[in-house]
């Protein structure tokens, strides 16, 4: 089994990009004429948007350099212990919100801390997969297309990653902890 999952994952991206050359072929449309046109549409989208970009990085640094995630962590202490959920994780938690490098930044900090197959390792993982950028995605793809009136979609994206965060301690409490 593990070999035909090794055997479909290394032809799959190749499989897709063959079939869509040869749909866009036999549809008669100008692959690279195409291609170049999606290109030079990519970059003008990344230009636009590394303000935001460069923004939502420097809220996050100065969020760090503040001293505010160390304060929330000495809050946040004695619940998380009552509740059996290593302290480390909560700089996980807040960060993911806003950057996802710095959550994989903060993630390979404690894989390096306390080894690939520990209890507090597996809990960031499923917080990491079960949560979704949400500052940011509001940062970058709101602020390029012009939305401005994001009330609502910010409620939506908190609630949905503090969900995700209590569904990801849940799942691991049930099949990691000891």
């Amino acid at each position: 089994m593990i070999e035909v999952l090794n055997t479909v994952s290394a032809w799959i991206l190749p499989v897709i990009i063959s079939i869509i050359l040869l749909y866009g072929a036999l549809k008669k449309v100008p692959l690279y004429e195409t291609f170049t046109q999606g290109a030079k549409e990519g970059f003008w989208v990344s230009v636009k948007i590394l303000p935001y970009l460069v923004a939502i990085i420097v809220a996050v640094s100065m969020f760090r350099a503040s001293g505010a995630l160390d304060f929330l962590y000495s809050i946040f202490k004695t619940p998380l212990e009552a509740l059996k959920i290593p302290s480390d994780a909560l700089s996980l938690m807040i960060t993911r919100s806003l950057s996802g490098s710095a959550t994989l930044g903060l993630f390979g900090e404690i894989v390096n801390t306390h080894g690939a197959d520990s209890y507090i390792s597996k809990l960031c993982a499923i917080i990491t997969g079960s949560s979704e950028t949400t500052f940011y995605v509001i940062a970058v793809y709101f602020g390029t297309v012009g939305i401005t009136k994001l009330r609502h979609a910010l409620l939506v994206g908190i609630l949905a990653d503090a969900f995700g965060i209590i569904c990801a301690i849940c799942v691991s409490r049930l099949f990691f902890y000891s």
